[in-house]
């Protein structure tokens, strides 16, 4: 009877992770939102492609994410939300490359850079995908290779694609807004200590430990695993976390075959580019239904925007068993620091310890 009552419990549970795993959501999302943002994120490299520079249109188009913050208020409240994003990714990726020539500080940078950014979106009150593409432009700003002198070019392109994106949205907005009408801005939540400052600081630490921890084995390519550390952390619950987890790693399993696919074929600049627009639109049509497929189609799109330019210098398969490799470490450090920041003991420590370096009117 004890060992039923037992199977039973385990069938409820792999049943429950069935339905969380397959659950597709419903969406709203008219398909012009998917369009104009792989516009934002495919014409830098057609731009690139034209003038046979494609590693300066990878560039561009990581400024071009921007697009991707756009609430969907009045055109006033979007355009200055826009530029202020644009501005925030290329503030990220030039300390990035700044750092890239003192790789000693290179973790700590990153650590710091992840908990102000993750402040300063929560205490706006910025939906997804808040911090991550913030804190994504500024570790691979860490390891792009390139001289010192090529600094303001690199983020004079970076800033080139955010401008497009606000160019992009611009038009997008006066397309849309007679669709449907805009939403009123509401004001951000008051913010509170716990949410706005602690939370940052820890998730600031596990991003900066991942990176630590992806140095220490060696990894080729180090920058996935504190980007794939901060996607899993940020979840409102432990369960949410836990979802984002395994979606993370199943879809990333999918979508390094799907890589695979694309990279053994006989790729150009000009194809990359059209791959590149094809795959943002298909994401951003999927990532509102359910992520881990989303992730399916954001592996191949983050390995071309990173890698698109030495492809020919290496092998595929080492690629993609690192980056399955990076991934998986990344997750669980995030789940780890789900873990933490979800338990009440860790935040009374922890969160006591920290009030005693900050002001008092900062602690409401």
């Amino acid at each position: 009877m004890r060992h039923t009552s037992r199977w039973s419990r385990i069938t409820t549970g792999l049943r429950a992770e069935w339905q969380h795993l397959t659950t597709i959501n419903p969406s709203k999302r008219s398909w012009q939102m998917p369009l104009a943002a792989a516009l934002a994120t495919g014409l830098p490299l057609f731009i690139g492609a034209w003038f046979d520079h494609l590693d300066y249109g990878l560039v561009s188009s990581l400024g071009g994410l921007a697009f991707l913050y756009m609430p969907n208020t009045p055109l006033s409240h979007r355009m200055v939300w826009l530029m202020a994003c644009g501005f925030g990714m290329a503030s990220c990726f030039a300390l990035g490359l700044m750092f890239h020539f003192v790789p000693v500080l290179l973790i700590w940078v990153l650590s710091f850079i992840t908990m102000l950014v993750t402040m300063i979106c929560r205490f706006y009150g910025m939906g997804p995908p808040g911090s991550l593409f913030f804190v994504m432009a500024a570790a691979i700003g860490g390891y792009a290779p390139g001289a010192l002198l090529e600094l303001p070019l690199k983020v004079g392109l970076l800033t080139l694609g955010a401008v497009l994106a606000c160019l992009i949205g611009f038009f997008y907005s006066l397309s849309i807004l007679r669709l449907a009408p805009a939403e009123p801005v509401v004001a951000a939540p008051k913010p509170n200590f716990d949410f706005v400052v602690l939370d940052s600081i820890v998730i600031g630490v596990f991003v900066g430990v991942a990176l630590a921890v992806a140095q220490a084995l060696q990894m080729e390519r180090p920058y996935w695993v504190p980007v794939s550390c901060l996607a899993v952390i940020q979840g409102a619950s432990l369960r949410a976390v836990w979802n984002r987890q395994l979606h993370r790693i199943l879809g990333t399993a999918l979508g390094l075959l799907l890589s695979w696919g694309i990279l053994i074929l006989p790729l150009e600049k000009w194809s990359v580019a059209l791959i590149m627009m094809v795959l943002a639109f298909v994401i951003e049509n999927a990532v509102v239904r359910h992520y881990g497929l989303a992730v399916t189609f954001i592996t191949p799109l983050t390995i071309l925007l990173a890698e698109a330019s030495t492809l020919a210098h290496g092998s595929p398969n080492a690629l993609i068993e690192a980056r399955f490799f990076d991934t998986v470490l990344g997750c669980l450090i995030g789940l780890a620091g789900a873990v933490c920041l979800h338990s009440p003991g860790f935040r009374t420590l922890v969160g006591g310890w920290l009030r005693r370096f900050i002001p008092p009117r900062l602690k409401r």
